[in-house]
């Protein structure tokens, strides 16, 4: 089978779509489910040194990434192994609860499309090989990382953290035969991580020191040093200015088209992950695009 996908570019892309869809599925579980896990760990850290109770509305009992079993927010019935299909379920019931009818989110089959895709590029961009597996991995980490702080406004350090090390450590393997452009080496990957989390950090002191306002979040400062480990120190500059660019843009046309309230804090983590998986695969296409039109 491994060397059919080898030989074979379109059934290597197309299983790994599958594949993905399936991980998709999961990462909502993630997506909703961690923050919600974090914060019965705050409430229970602090209740204990408190020593008074929380009277937060969080769920009780056993509460992780395998239980409870998903159910309807609105009617609470067990969601069953046919109607949790990537994609295919949605469909088939329209978009709609099969007990109570009320619309289910587009976000779920979105974030297992958008899963999907990424890898499915990654599988067209690299082949099939070691570079792929690692950048398929990066690419869903990165979903993850940019739903959760986009509602949360937090980037977990159970993720983060991880992220970065496993690119530290995979940069123990260059150079690898036939991998030129992901495994990059030791010096690369640690001046990176370094790099990138004093960059943004710099950043946000001289933001703070100036405005007396957090600018942004420690978690930014991971991500950023997460992608350098991955990338190399080289792509930093070109991963924060697009990364800065984009956020302006849909924040602008979100506050002229939305009436967006521009007192409200914007997360940074989202366009620093669609910036560092845009750099993994076009950043040399870019940027020798730009050197070309301006010289």
């Amino acid at each position: 089978m491994l060397e059919l996908m080898s030989e074979s570019a379109t059934l290597f892309i197309a299983v790994v779509f599958a594949f993905t869809l399936l991980i998709g599925s999961f990462l909502n579980v993630v997506i909703y489910r961690l923050p919600i896990m974090m914060e019965r760990e705050w409430r229970e850290q602090a209740d204990e040194l408190l020593n008074s109770p929380s009277d937060q509305d969080l769920p009780e009992g056993r509460f992780d990434l395998v239980m409870p079993r998903s159910r309807c927010p609105s009617c609470g019935t067990l969601i069953t192994a046919w109607q949790n299909i990537p994609l295919i379920s949605y469909l088939f019931l329209r978009g709609r609860c099969a007990t109570c009818k009320v619309p289910i989110s587009m976000r779920y089959p979105a974030v297992e499309l958008l899963t999907a895709l990424l890898a499915a590029t990654v599988a067209w961009h690299f082949g099939a090989g070691w570079e792929a597996l690692m950048a398929i991995v990066l690419s869903i980490t990165l979903v993850a990382i940019a739903m959760i702080d986009a509602d949360t406004q937090l980037i977990p350090d159970s993720i983060v953290l991880p992220l970065m090390w496993l690119g530290l450590a995979m940069s123990l393997f260059h150079p690898m035969p036939g991998a030129n452009s992901l495994f990059i080496s030791p010096r690369d990957a640690i001046v990176g991580a370094m790099a990138g989390y004093l960059t943004l950090w710099s950043v946000f002191w001289l933001f703070k020191i100036v405005t007396g306002k957090d600018g942004m979040g420690y978690g930014d400062f991971k991500l950023l040093a997460a992608l350098g480990a991955w990338l190399g120190w080289q792509q930093l500059p070109m991963i924060i200015m697009m990364s800065a660019v984009v956020g302006a843009a849909i924040n602008i046309v979100a506050i002229v088209a939305r009436g967006k309230d521009r007192s409200i804090p914007i997360p940074f983590g989202p366009y620093l992950a669609a910036a560092g998986w845009i750099t993994m695969i076009w950043g040399e296409t870019i940027k020798n695009t730009y050197f070309d039109l301006m010289f």
